[in-house]
């Protein structure tokens, strides 16, 4: 057993956890934030993506014990707008429906979160490359491109024209 410390969701969290249990489990298992989810058991997939110290990370992939010390974010951490009642990523997602079984959908908007922390390109192959270790295997992508856009539009409302501009299609 190993003691583990960490700050999740703006929470400080101590428990004992056997040394080999992965951040995602403790998570999940431990803290009940069953919105990480598990899906590959082999770090394909990404639907286990989290925020470790500010960089996107798939949970399944670093032990709780490695990870003692940090701060977590989990989707059900991330900040709401005080006008939709939900973080601008998770907005983008409903209103461009960039989910359909939702599987994907929490590591996908971790991601999306992460690669919008500064103003982006918006272009498809940059957004791609932003999203990239994450699998859909429902929408085909093109409308969770649009919600990266649909989120940098209110997140960088000074680069809205651009953001409309990049994702039109000829």
């Amino acid at each position: 057993m190993v003691e583990v410390q960490l700050q999740v969701n703006g929470v400080d969290v101590r428990h004992d956890v056997p040394d080999q249990t992965l951040l995602v489990e403790f998570l999940r298992e431990t803290l009940r934030l069953t919105g990480t989810h598990v899906g590959c058991d082999t770090s394909q997939c990404g639907a286990c993506t989290v925020n470790l110290d500010g960089v996107s990370v798939k949970s399944c992939t670093v032990l709780a014990a490695q990870a003692s010390g940090a701060r977590v974010v989990t989707v059900e951490g991330l900040k709401p707008n005080e006008k939709t009642g939900l973080h601008p990523v998770q907005n983008a997602f409903v209103q461009c429906h960039g989910l359909q079984c939702g599987f994907c959908t929490p590591g996908m908007i971790m991601s999306c979160d992460f690669y919008l922390r500064q103003p982006p390109a918006l272009d498809d192959a940059s957004i791609c490359h932003g999203l990239e270790g994450n699998i859909c295997r429902c929408t085909g992508y093109v409308n969770i491109i649009e919600a990266v856009r649909h989120a940098a539009r209110e997140m960088y409302p000074e680069h809205a024209g651009a953001a409309h501009q990049e994702g039109e299609r000829s």
